[in-house]
């Protein structure tokens, strides 16, 4: 296995990729929720450029800032009187319809649904903003058939969805074996099984895989059922950090409200810094949210390992974006995209500059 290479790209591609599909498999509000949560707004808290604002994430860790941000009233903190709605989604291409929509403003969201938005709309619907996550993808087998990297030869693997970031970097990590699978079919010297996230437990359990590479929480449920982690995906990537969740917003709504943008945007750097300050507290925070959200809070043994193995930042780490398209492009599953724009980190830059912080990068990338 070569580390030194962009496998980084591998997750690129699969976001990438997994774009289109997503995009034409779901329509906007099959999977939409409200979020019941709601933070205090002061009577006297005076109003931005806009009464309200619809901001959009997923119950998953990986979304953790948008979580505790919400649960415990920092992004209202900073938006004064103008209030939050907040919609829950499952799946990135109904977040990116309920965008294009307007049915939310602002979204935490995947690598591989921001691409695929952006292309499909010729770069005039959204703007990456900021980053808010990294890690969190593990590759775990069964210790009973799998034993070594070498030994998945032969096996049966699986990811969450064709093209999507996991299938994709599990693709391209294959393709840096030596070893062939056809890309839509999964068969080959590895069998890479399509499955939804909360059923792939139930895969593993009966043996009709012999492991997943697949994000947490759903990792580490695996773990819990006995499970081992072969590869941890951050060990492939340069500085062991690759973009998992980004923050985009509206073209329209940066346009007409950027006082309220850049609020969400402190919001997001003071939860971030809130969450990395007090990992434990924040840990419950979030796992509080969930059950809200779900029902059921994650048990310590799944929701621990989870929690550690993700960094919450605000980079957006735009260098590895860029790397994951170009895997996508080399697994044939994406044309080559032009991302010239995807990003205007500018008023992200400025809270950073407020906070006496340095300013990140958009890697060539951004509005020009």
């Amino acid at each position: 296995m070569s580390a030194a290479r962009p496998l980084t790209v591998l997750r690129t591609v699969a976001t990438l990729a997994a774009l289109p599909l997503l995009l034409t498999a779901c329509g906007y509000g099959s999977d939409a929720e409200d979020d019941p949560t709601r933070a205090e707004v002061a009577a006297d808290a005076k109003k931005l450029s806009a009464s309200e604002v619809k901001i959009g994430y997923f119950p998953n860790l990986t979304h953790a800032t948008a979580l505790v941000g919400v649960q415990e009233g920092l992004l209202q903190k900073e938006l004064g009187g103008t209030t939050i709605k907040a919609s829950t989604f499952n799946a990135g291409p109904s977040e990116i319809e309920a965008l294009n929509a307007g049915s939310i403003d602002i979204g935490w969201i995947g690598p591989s649904p921001s691409v695929n938005g952006y292309t499909k709309s010729a770069g005039k619907n959204l703007r990456i903003i900021s980053g808010s996550a990294s890690g969190g993808v593990k590759l775990v087998v069964n210790p009973a058939t799998v034993k070594t990297l070498d030994d998945l030869k032969g096996k049966k693997i699986a990811t969450p969805q064709l093209g999507n970031t996991q299938d994709v970097a599990f693709l391209h990590w294959i393709a840096e074996q030596g070893w062939k699978v056809d890309a839509q079919s999964g068969k080959g010297d590895v069998s890479v099984v399509r499955t939804e996230n909360k059923i792939t437990p139930d895969a593993y359990r009966s043996g009709s895989v012999d492991g997943a590479w697949v994000p947490e929480p759903t990792a580490s449920k695996l773990v819990a059922d006995g499970a081992k982690v072969l590869l941890d995906e951050s060990e492939i990537w340069p500085d062991k950090k690759f973009v998992i969740t980004n923050i985009i917003v509206s073209q329209t709504f940066l346009k007409e409200h950027p006082d309220v943008v850049e609020a969400v945007l402190r919001g997001s750097v003071k939860t971030n810094a809130w969450i990395n300050a007090n990992p434990d507290e924040a840990k419950a925070s979030a796992n509080k949210a969930l059950e809200k959200l779900s029902g059921k809070a994650l048990p310590d043994e799944v929701l621990d390992p989870a929690w550690e193995s993700i960094t919450f930042l605000d980079d957006p780490l735009a260098s590895t974006l860029d790397a994951q398209a170009a895997h996508a492009v080399s697994a044939g599953l994406l044309e080559k995209p032009d991302l010239k724009g995807i990003y205007d980190l500018e008023p992200l830059n400025k809270v950073l500059e407020a906070e006496g912080r340095p300013a990140v990068d958009d890697a060539g990338l951004g509005v020009r």
